[in-house]
């Protein structure tokens, strides 16, 4: 199982399928606009920019189940970011990241306990991930997914999106 297997919204509800994605390096995000983390969409589209064109994407997920923290419409949500922050990645759909109404790719996003990482057939400095906590503990959370679909790192709100980059450089 990997994560091409799932379907989210777009922020006109229509199904995307992450198979759209499928050989490109990823970062899913649970995001908020009125958290006080809502600052690493500056450092996301950073990391964005620098390596959109070796072939990282950046999955914007809103989700409202933390104090109510991404409140507004799918659009409202997507255009804060794009005006406050620039950013040029793709927002989708809110979505539930916890409890019995989470997206099937939250729910299996928070099931990943380790994945080998093997590029040319080695094991790579990213060979098995240690991921603790089957749920999301707060906005911000970030997984960064290989280019096969398979989750390699989990990476909590306040781990910084500029910390985020060598890992990127070892995975790309």
């Amino acid at each position: 199982m990997n994560v091409y297997q799932f379907s989210v919204q777009g922020t006109d509800e229509k199904e995307v399928s992450l198979k759209d994605y499928k050989g490109k390096l990823l970062l899913i995000v649970n995001t908020a606009t009125k958290c006080g983390l809502t600052p690493q969409y500056e450092g996301l589209e950073k990391l964005y920019e620098s390596y959109k064109d070796k072939g990282l994407e950046i999955l914007d997920f809103p989700c409202n189940q933390f104090m109510k923290q991404a409140p507004g419409t799918n659009e409202e949500l997507a255009s804060f970011c794009q005006l406050k922050f620039g950013t040029q990645f793709k927002t989708f759909a809110k979505l539930n990241v916890n409890g019995k109404y989470a997206h099937p790719l939250y729910k299996y996003l928070r099931d990943v306990k380790s994945t080998d990482f093997t590029e040319d057939g080695k094991k790579s400095l990213l060979s098995k991930a240690k991921l603790s906590s089957s749920t999301i503990k707060w906005n911000f959370t970030k997984f960064l997914v290989d280019r096969e679909g398979n989750v390699i790192y989990r990476f909590g709100p306040s781990f910084l999106p500029e910390n985020i980059e060598k890992y990127i450089q070892g995975a790309l």
